[in-house]
């Protein structure tokens, strides 16, 4: 970045502010969402990270965090759920003056749990599936994308994980499929891999369809979830990565710290990204 440290980290600063100010006085504008909104980055909520909240109470706190996107898990709707109750959830999504853009991770180790994630998705009405599809099962998933419209973004699950641990493994299974197909690329599970995601977010910018933004403590298997600036990942560095390729998907935060007390480490990742959204101007 040709940013200097401490204009940086003054920037940052103030977008931290304005994301508190946001939730304390619920003020009618923010300068760091329009930032975000000028620069054609979408910042949202993967609402695994209030995995111990209600749906309501997510909404909420999506609501007070002044994000307009989220991508929906199965605590807060069921992959059981008829589509009655799909359509349901939706509405209430909306009424919030929320957008369901995704859900996941959805995953499909049967062709049953194939079709029901396509069954599921089309009833919600969403753009993409954050899923992880088992090998043999992805000429279905190609038939279901062809047939529904809905993309694919599979999901990189890192160290241990021996179906789809790195970005490059989505690529090399996905590369010949349909174009629908692409990759959902979780930038802390990356690191976590002692890779860089910066590099892989500009290697895989053709399929890169939903983005899992986090932060980690250290560059290894064992790094935990940390408060966005506080860990090893170059978050600056990432955004400007996204804008570059003129990503037209949704960062959605996946905040795995503090579940049962999440609002403030929330708050803290929102300002964060959104004062090094204003330092890329």
């Amino acid at each position: 970045m040709k940013t200097s440290r401490s204009t940086f980290l003054k920037t940052i600063c103030l977008g931290g502010l304005a994301a508190t100010t946001d939730i304390l006085h619920a003020a009618s504008t923010s300068p760091s969402l329009e930032a975000s909104q000028n620069l054609r980055l979408s910042l949202g909520l993967a609402s695994y990270s209030c995995r111990e909240y209600s749906l309501d109470e997510t909404l909420a706190m999506a609501k007070r965090l002044r994000l307009k996107n989220i991508a929906i898990k199965s605590m807060h709707m069921p992959l059981e759920s008829s589509e009655e109750e799909i359509q349901a959830i939706v509405a209430k999504v909306n009424g919030e003056g929320l957008e369901l853009y995704g859900a996941g991770v959805v995953y499909m180790k049967t062709e049953e749990e194939v079709e029901n994630a396509f069954r599921y998705a089309k009833a919600a009405n969403i753009s993409v599936i954050i899923g992880v599809p088992n090998h043999d099962l992805l000429p279905l998933v190609e038939q279901k994308v062809k047939k529904t419209d809905i993309k694919l973004a599979i999901h990189n699950h890192g160290p241990g994980d021996v179906v789809y641990p790195t970005p490059e493994v989505v690529y090399g299974k996905i590369e010949s499929l349909d174009s629908r197909i692409g990759l959902c690329i979780d930038i802390g599970h990356v690191q976590r891999l002692g890779l860089d995601p910066v590099a892989n977010i500009k290697k895989y910018a053709d399929r890169l369809y939903d983005m899992h933004l986090k932060d980690v403590d250290m560059n290894a298997a064992e790094g935990k979830s940390v408060e966005f600036g506080r860990g090893v990942i170059d978050l600056p560095g990432v955004l400007k990565a996204l804008k570059e390729i003129e990503y037209k998907g949704v960062m959605a935060i996946e905040y795995e710290k503090d579940a049962k007390d999440v609002l403030s480490g929330l708050s803290e990742c929102v300002g964060y990204t959104n004062g090094a959204l204003q330092a890329l101007k």
